[in-house]
């Protein structure tokens, strides 16, 4: 079993910045990757960045150049840097582990982002 804890979102101005935090603790040697999600009210739950064991990561068109997905495997912790924020950022941000038999996901985080 992994559990994951989610922390540091909140509300910010367009153009501001936030770092999303999630921890990982339980069975964490079968993680194979881990990621960013997020869902608006209204629309389908969207994949914002992965990052793989190997340390490979991807990002959603609609962020590229402005989120960056990192690690620290010392704490067990993947980060999301959100940088210059749109009001279409706002959403509820998820953070999930994958393994060879179960997509692990946090309790997640509201984002807010103001005009």
């Amino acid at each position: 079993q992994v559990q994951l804890v989610e922390s540091r979102g909140g509300l910010v101005q367009a153009g501001g910045s936030l770092r999303l935090s999630c921890a990982a603790s339980g069975s964490i040697l079968n993680i194979n990757a881990m990621c960013w999600y997020r869902q608006a009210p209204g629309k389908q739950r969207e994949l914002v960045a992965t990052i793989t064991s190997g340390g490979s990561t991807s990002y959603a068109d609609s962020v590229k150049g402005r989120f960056t997905i990192s690690r620290d495997n010392a704490k067990n912790t993947v980060y999301l840097q959100m940088n210059s924020l749109k009001p279409e950022d706002t959403a509820v941000y998820y953070c999930t582990a994958e393994t060879t038999w179960y997509h692990y996901w946090g309790q997640g985080t509201q984002v807010t982002v103001s005009s």
